[in-house]
Order: structure tokens, then sequence, then C-alpha cells
């Protein structure tokens, strides 16, 4: 994942509504690619690789500033972080992001609630348009694991390219 600190706003905004929008551990973040490997085929292999991919990425600015809703999504795209979690996609075919459903592209956003019906989603919405556009700069791909104590940073690997 990619932090982005600034989005945290629009979480927040989300959670008012219904805490139970925002998946509860993780901060505002773009996936690079989700489901990654099974965290017991995390070697140092793959954590080399993820270093290595980090470092020809520069630092990327950021900015959000479109809401979009779905039936049960909402999100704040981030076109700017495309290349990143292509390349993370394509450094690792055998794993379908989100398991297939969006492609073998899905759009970089951050997810600002997942669930809720279209009444409960276009009163997020209201709340976080006027909080666009947030600014953030991108600087580093986290690898993160779900374990049975909730998320745990395995990787943090700085964007030096």
């Amino acid at each position: 994942m990619i932090l982005l600190p600034a989005a945290e706003p629009a979480l927040a905004a989300a959670r008012r509504i219904d805490p139970a929008l925002v998946r509860p551990g993780l901060p505002a973040h773009v996936t690079a690619l989700y489901p990654f490997l099974p965290d017991g085929l995390v070697s140092s292999s793959v954590l080399d690789a993820v270093r290595s991919l980090a470092s020809t990425v520069a630092p990327t600015e950021v900015q959000l500033d479109e809401f979009l809703s779905a039936p049960g999504f909402a999100a704040l795209p981030a076109p700017s972080l495309q290349p990143i979690t292509d390349a993370v996609c394509d450094r690792w075919p055998e794993v379908a992001p989100y398991g297939g459903r969006f492609g073998p592209r899905p759009p970089a956003h951050v997810n600002v609630a997942m669930g809720g019906d279209e009444e409960t989603l276009s009163r997020v919405g209201d709340e976080v348009r006027p909080l666009l556009p947030l600014t953030d700069r991108a600087t580093a791909l986290q690898l993160v694991a779900l374990t049975e104590r909730g998320w745990e940073l395995r990787l943090d690997a700085p964007f030096t390219g």
C-alpha cells in the first residue's frame, strides 16, 4: 500500500456517518496489490523485489480531487499513482488484483467507504466533496499482512528513483 495521510479527513467523514464503512486498522492509502502473496510466502527475495521496485519510483505528488461511488463502494481516484500500482501488478502477474473483479489493472484509488447503501454513500459524498481537493506526496511502498492481531507492517520501502 501507499500511505496518503492527507486523505484521513475523508475516511473520518465516512466514519462519522457509519464507522463500519471504514476498514479498521488501516490508515488512508492506495492499495498497490491486494491480495498479495500469503504471508508465509513473503520471503527475503520477495522483500528484496519490493525494495527494488520502490527504488525505481520517485516520490509522487498526489491530488485527490474527485469522489466516486458505486454500489457498496466510495473512493477517491488517485491517477498519479496508477504507474506504481501497474508496476506492482506487472511484477507479480500470478496475483490477480482483487481476485480479478476489476481487471488486471484496477484504477488507483483511496477507499473511503466499503459497504453502505446508496443513501449512506450519498451522505458520505456530501461530507467528503467539500474537503476536496486533498494533496499529498507518496513516498514509500508498504507491505502489510493481516494477522490474528490485525494489520502488521512487514516492509516500508522508500521511493528513491
